[in-house]
């Protein structure tokens, strides 16, 4: 059973960079036609797509955020890491990773298009 947990600090400062890993148990994210992305949800908003880096090491942004946005990955480690860079107040939101597999990349957030989810982390942007 592939299980993913997001790990991070819940507080950062604003126009720091903001930086989460993603740590994938269960299953390889080299694994062919997998898939593995970032997602957020802000305070009484919907989700929100973020990034994406598939299994063969390419990436994929949201446009509104790509300016701001690296997400790499560790083989050995099995994790995926996000980073946002210059963060706001309006950064602050539940932070996940997902998981696809089989079949073409998502760039979406919706939640049937994934198939394991990790269970959130709260990030917030604050002096």
């Amino acid at each position: 059973q592939v299980q993913l947990q997001e790990s991070g600090p819940g507080l950062v400062k604003p126009s720091q960079t903001l930086s989460l890993t993603c740590t994938v148990s269960g299953g390889s994210i080299s694994a062919s036609n997998s898939y593995w992305t970032w997602i957020r949800q802000p305070p009484g908003k919907g989700l929100e797509y973020i990034g994406t880096i598939a299994y063969s090491g390419t990436e994929y942004y949201s446009p509104s955020l790509k300016s701001r946005t690296s997400i790499s990955r560790d083989t050995s480690k099995n994790q995926f890491t996000l980073q946002l860079s210059s963060v706001t107040p309006e950064d602050t939101a539940v932070y996940y990773c997902a998981g696809r597999s089989g079949g073409f990349v998502a760039t979406t957030p919706k939640k049937n298009d994934y198939t394991y989810w990790g269970q959130g982390t709260q990030v917030t942007v604050s002096s």
